[in-house]
């Protein structure tokens, strides 16, 4: 399955949580494995707090401090930074599925993490359904 999101804006996080939740109950899938993947070299995927979404802002704002959009860039785009930010992230996830249901702590939400936008990308998702012998 592929999800298709929209960014507006250079840099951003978009909560997909609740996209991945719904594929993964229409799958019906019970036990298994969700796994999430971003063929674009200029975005990511990641989990982290989705309660506050200062804690959002704080990580671009970290990310943009640490991988300026001005330096001594070699790369003819001028998108350097957005593939260094990428890397660091990185480009897929893996979640547990128990009872039909994404293992997420209390907290944590699944990012689209936009480094070159505004965009329209793609996010592929997989499911495993692991089979119990007994």
């Amino acid at each position: 399955m592929i999800l298709t999101v929209k960014t507006h804006s250079t840099t951003q996080f978009v909560d997909v949580t609740s996209e991945v939740e719904q594929a993964v109950s229409a799958s019906g899938m019970r036990e298994g494995w969700c796994m999430l993947y971003v063929p674009h070299t200029t975005a990511a995927v990641t989990i982290n707090e989705s309660a506050d979404p200062s804690v959002r802002a704080d990580i671009l704002m970290v990310l943009n401090d640490i991988v300026p959009w001005k330096a001594a860039y070699r790369h003819l785009e001028g998108n350097s930074p957005a593939h260094i930010k990428s890397s660091l992230v990185g480009a897929s996830e893996i979640i547990a599925v128990e009872k039909g249901r994404l293992v997420l702590g209390t907290w944590q939400g699944i990012f689209f993490c936009e480094f070159d936008g505004p965009r329209t990308r793609k996010l592929h998702l997989r499911l495993s359904e692991q089979k119990f012998i007994v």
